[in-house]
Formats: structure tokens, C-alpha cells, sequence
């Protein structure tokens, strides 16, 4: 009997973060990490799990748009979806109806995401491999079959995109052997939240030097001396030794942005990360012009790959930050990566968030193996919480991300753990409202 999509269930998983101002910046002074939460269920009883990122009330929406697309999804042959993961990624962002709310943005699009990357993760558990393998182990033509070129050929052909999977093929053996031994290096938003007191940021960076990493990043953009005050108190935590980034979560405009710079200028930051809207194409190419040497990031909340597109064409930013929900899942995800190859732009990916550490470790370690073939200028971001939540929790070693080695993506949620904190009737939440 030809095993089908039995089910696409969906949860709505909230967790308050906002007690301890966890995951605090300019934008979300009191976030509650969030997951819309979804189980691809088969006939055959087996299982794959996806989620959308959001911050609290956001899962309201979420939740309503990953069930709108279950009809595309629902009955129809798994094998027929994992054969052509770039045919499936085609449709379930280019129902017309739903297209109509985007295109290509918004809930409806970070809804495919949670979806498709589901059946990604379905699709690496049945080969019995993590899903930075499965990617890695896929031939060039096969993975350029997964990327949607029609909007990206006026930067990037097909054959050029082939090219670059063609060359990371040499030496990818030699590379594997290296992430299995030493992992993958990242950098920690851990003490930086915007709502942490003193002590606390001054505790969590001296753990940071402790634990290995190499650069921190500070959320920044409620006040500029405030700003000015906390990176002084960081440095002086650090030492000379370790790099710090900024990060303004789309607070200012392109003005203001220059502005505040300047200001935190002699601190020498990293990067200046989200110094504006994530649309304006044309401001952050200002502000990286008028910042230079300080490096500008952007990228987890870029809608599509056509807005890396315009950012990579315009020099607009330094460093590429993907993240493993917002476009639309693994698919536009490589797409993205092969646009910084080709312009030569290192990807430090987006993770401040719930399972996103999990998920996109995986993207990374596929670059590194199959496309861009370096670490050279790149980290993966790390937060320290929520972790203990999901099946395969991220392991960092000497400020380094351990390679997964459990068939999946990551995402999968302790059940639980999604008991406890279902929205609006799990334990915690009656606790919060009542306790």
C-alpha cells in the first residue's frame, strides 16, 4: 500500500521567556519564544518535524497559516514529495490563492517553511541521516534541482550555481573528517539581551571567554549612552582579546543608524547586525558605506532570497545571516547560500531563537561541505536556553558546534515538553496567569 501524508498536525508551543527578559532587544522588550509546532504524520506511523519561530502572539497567526496549506499536503504519497523536495517546495509556495497574501513573505511563507522543513526532516530520518548529511551527500544536479532560479537568474545562473557545487565537491571528505573532529565555529548572543541587568551581563561574558567563544554579540538601540555604558562594562568583562558585535533589531532609521554608530564607533564593533528595515535594500548600502570598517549583517528576517539578491547586488551588506524559518525552509535557504558564494560574502546564520540553533547548524555544515567550503569569516550564532526542550539539543564544545549526528533536522520537540507549554491551556501558562 502506498504510504501517504496521514496528517499535518499543528501546536501552538509558547515559552515565556519574558518572566527573565530572555531573548530581550530594542524591537521585543518582552518576547516569549515561540514555535508553531508541526508533526507531518505518515500511514506508515512515521513522523517529521518543522516549526515557525515567533515571539508570543505571532503563533495566533502562524498556527492559522501552516493549517491553511494542510490540504496541499495531506494525502498525497510520500515518496512522490522526497523524491522531488524542489518540485514540492514549487507548489506549496505557489498555491495561487495563498501566493496572494504574499508573495513569497509574511505568515504564509514562513508557514511553508515549517512544513517543507518538516518533510525534510521526515526525509533524513528515513535515510537513517542527519540532514547536514543528507544535503551534503546529494549530488551537484540534484541539489541545483532544489533552488527556484526564476527570479535570481539576473544574478546567478544555473550553470554558475552548478559550477560552485561542482568545485565543493574536492576535498568535501577531507572537510567532513575536519567538522566530525573539531565542529563548527560559532559566536554567543547569550549575555547581550537588552533587558539583563549588569551583573549579569558582566557573569555570562567572562562565561562566554570561559567557555571558548571568540565574539560576543550586544543587543543595542533603546538609548545611545546606555549603549556606550554596556559595551564599556563588556569590555572591560572580555578583555582586548575577544570581538564584540551589535546588533539594533530594525530600530533606526538609515540616518540614525549612521548617527548611533558613530557613537559606539570606538568600541570597534564586529558588525553592526539589522541597523535597519530588512527591506531597504538601498539603506543598509548607506549605512555600510558611511560605517566601513564596521561590518553590516542582515538577514533573519529577509523574506525571500530575492531580497538577499538586491543586498548582495547592491554591496549592501558584509555578512549573510540566514535563518533556518523565515524564508521558505531548506530550499530557499540553499538558494540563499549559493548567492553569497558566488558574491564571496561569508553566512554567519541566524539562531536567537527557539529550535533555531537545532535546525540550522545543519544549513551551515551543508555550506561548509558542499558549497562554500570555508569557515573562514563565519559563525554560527549560539544562545544558551531552551535547549533541553527538544529530542537532539545543540552541543557546543571549546565554542564550537559538535556536528549532529541523529537522523533529522532538528527540530523535533519533546512531546512533554509541548504539553507543558501549549498555548493557552498547558501548565505553564495557567501557572503564569494564575500563580
Amino acid at each position: 500500500m502506498t504510504e501517504t501524508v496521514a496528517a499535518l498536525d499543528t501546536y501552538d508551543v509558547r515559552f515565556p521567556t519574558s518572566r527573565q527578559r530572555d531573548g530581550s532587544d530594542a524591537m521585543n522588550p518582552f518576547p516569549d519564544y515561540s514555535a508553531a509546532y508541526v508533526v507531518v504524520r505518515t500511514s506508515a506511523g512515521r513522523e517529521g518535524y518543522g516549526l515557525a519561530f515567533t515571539v508570543g502572539r505571532g503563533n495566533d497567526v502562524q498556527v492559522a497559516a501552516i493549517r491553511a496549506l494542510a490540504p496541499l499536503v495531506v494525502g498525497r504519497p510520500v515518496h512522490d514529495l522526497v523524491a522531488d523536495m524542489g518540485g514540492f517546495s514549487r507548489q506549496l509556495t505557489g498555491d495561487s490563492q495563498l501566493r496572494w497574501l504574499g508573495p513569497d513573505k509574511g505568515a504564509i511563507h514562513m508557514a511553508a517553511a515549517a512544513v517543507l522543513n518538516a518533510v525534510w526532516d521526515l526525509a533524513a530520518r528515513s535515510a537513517e541521516k542527519p540532514l547536514w548529511r543528507l544535503l551534503a551527500d546529494m549530488s551537484p544536479q540534484q541539489v541545483l534541482d532544489l533552488v527556484d532560479f526564476r527570479y535570481l537568474r539576473d544574478a546567478m545562473t544555473e550553470r554558475q550555481a552548478l559550477d560552485l557545487l561542482i568545485s565543493g565537491q574536492r576535498g568535501r571528505a577531507e572537510r567532513e573528517a575536519r567538522l566530525l573532529a573539531d565542529g563548527y565555529p560559532a559566536y554567543t548572543t547569550t549575555p547581550g539581551w537588552l533587558g539583563y541587568d549588569d551583573d549579569r551581563l558582566v557573569r555570562l561574558s567572562r562565561a562566554a571567554v570561559a567557555e571558548g567563544f571568540s565574539l560576543i554579540k550586544l543587543k543595542v538601540g533603546a538609548d545611545p549612552a546606555e549603549d556606550v555604558r554596556r559595551l564599556g562594562i563588556a569590555r572591560q568583562a572580555l578583555g582586548p582579546d575577544v570581538a564584540i558585535a551589535v546588533d539594533a533589531n530594525q530600530i533606526w532609521g538609515v540616518a540614525e543608524a549612521i548617527a548611533w554608530m558613530e557613537q559606539l564607533r570606538p568600541f570597534n564593533p564586529y558588525w553592526i547586525e539589522e541597523p535597519t528595515s530588512p527591506d531597504d535594500i538601498l539603506g543598509h548600502a548607506a549605512i555600510r558605506k558611511a560605517v566601513a570598517p564596521i561590518r553590516v549583517a542582515t538577514g533573519e528576517h529577509a523574506a525571500n532570497a530575492v531580497i538577499f539578491k538586491q543586498l548582495l547586488m547592491a554591496d549592501a551588506i558584509d555578512v549573510v545571516q540566514i535563518d533556518a524559518c523565515r524564508v521558505a525552509g531548506v530550499n530557499e535557504n540553499i538558494a540563499i547560500l549559493l548567492l553569497a558564494a558566488h558574491f564571496g560574502v561569508p553566512v554567519c546564520p541566524h539562531a536567537g531563537g527557539v529550535g533555531l540553533c537545532e535546525m540550522v547548524q545543519h544549513l551551515a555544515m551543508f555550506d561548509f561541505l558542499a558549497v562554500s567550503g570555508s569557515t573562514e569569516g563565519r559563525m554560527l550564532e549560539y544562545v544558551d536556553h531552551l535547549h533541553e526542550h527538544f529530542v537532539d539539543p545543540v552541543l557546543l564544545r571549546n565554542g564550537r558546534y559538535q556536528a549532529p549526528l541523529l537522523p533529522g533536522g532538528g527540530a523535533r520537540i519533546h512531546p512533554a515538553s509541548v504539553a507543558e507549554f501549549s498555548y493557552p491551556d498547558g501548565p505553564q501558562w495557567h501557572v503564569g496567569r494564575h500563580g
